[in-house]
């Protein structure tokens, strides 16, 4: 981070001071603590204290701390390695980035360490919860071309999942296709709100759904996504009266703690085909997970 620039009068007597205001997240407590342990250095290394005086345009360097994390009981498949992408599983309940409370268990920061591969980064994300193919870039300069592909919508993602059986679900939206149904609503998702919601209005996400497998009152679907908004497969599932197994937002959201490894949403991104950007050649790739409620 870095000192503001500004005009004479400072409201900060004291690099404290400044980093208080500016890290309220961190609290005055812990800002003390890692000033005396000396964790807040300028670009040439040396250490601010409590009473070093606010100096403007400076450059202040410190690593944030990281949360405890309860290690994820799975490891990350590789289905694929060449020299610009790796394609792997990613398990239930895995970070895709690290972020938040997940930085550690987190395919990224696993993954560089395990490989020795620190340019490595995700060209999409899947939530934490969904399991699944998964695309990541090797170096920075392979980066952009995939990630492109994402955002265009050149890329065919199936999806699999486990949830009650349903034939002839009906109501607004959902429409008979030859292999199943074509659910279309209009979906928001606010900053700071767990849930995203289905509102009124010209439908923005789109998702072609059939059941393919049966087994006591329990049904296989495959979803296809034609639109990517945020949870559109789990609200387009509760549209037709079909709320996936183990779905920890909807109906309603859980209160399941963070280290609950044991009801695993059955969702799993089964499979993915595109034109590499780089070589022109089709790919595609498909997990090798077992959704556990379907076996």
């Amino acid at each position: 981070m870095a000192t503001e620039r500004g005009v004479d009068g400072w409201p900060w007597p004291t690099m404290r001071d400044y980093l208080v205001e500016k890290l309220p997240r961190m609290g005055g407590q812990r800002v003390d603590e890692m000033l005396d342990e000396g964790r807040f250095v300028d670009e040439s290394g040396r250490t601010f204290r409590r009473d070093s005086p606010f100096t403007p345009q400076t450059f202040v360097f410190f690593h944030r701390d990281l949360p405890t994390e309860t290690p994820v009981p799975a490891g990350i498949g590789i289905l694929y390695s060449d020299e610009r992408i790796l394609v792997v599983d990613k398990p239930h309940f895995l970070s895709s980035i690290p972020r938040g409370r997940h930085v550690l268990e987190s395919v990224v920061v696993r993954l560089r360490t395990q490989l020795g591969l620190p340019e490595l980064t995700v060209a999409h994300r899947l939530d934490r919860v969904t399991a699944g193919v998964l695309l990541l870039t090797r170096e920075r300069k392979w980066r952009r071309p995939y990630q492109e592909i994402f955002e265009r919508r050149e890329v065919v993602k199936k999806y699999r999942l486990v949830a009650p059986v349903v034939h002839d679900p009906a109501g607004e939206g959902v429409t008979a296709t030859k292999s199943g149904w074509q659910v279309r609503s209009r979906i928001i998702k606010e900053r700071g709100i767990l849930q995203a919601r289905e509102v009124p209005g010209v439908p923005n996400a789109v998702t072609d759904i059939a059941l393919i497998g049966e087994h006591g009152g329990w049904g296989l679907y495959e979803a296809s996504p034609r639109t990517g908004r945020t949870h559109q497969i789990r609200l387009h599932m509760q549209r037709l009266g079909a709320p996936i197994v183990n779905d920890p937002f909807y109906p309603v959201v859980l209160d399941t703690p963070v280290d609950d490894f044991t009801h695993p949403l059955q969702l799993q991104a089964w499979r993915m085909g595109f034109t590499d950007p780089v070589t022109g050649d089709p790919r595609a790739f498909t997990s090798r997970l077992r959704l556990a409620a379907w076996q």
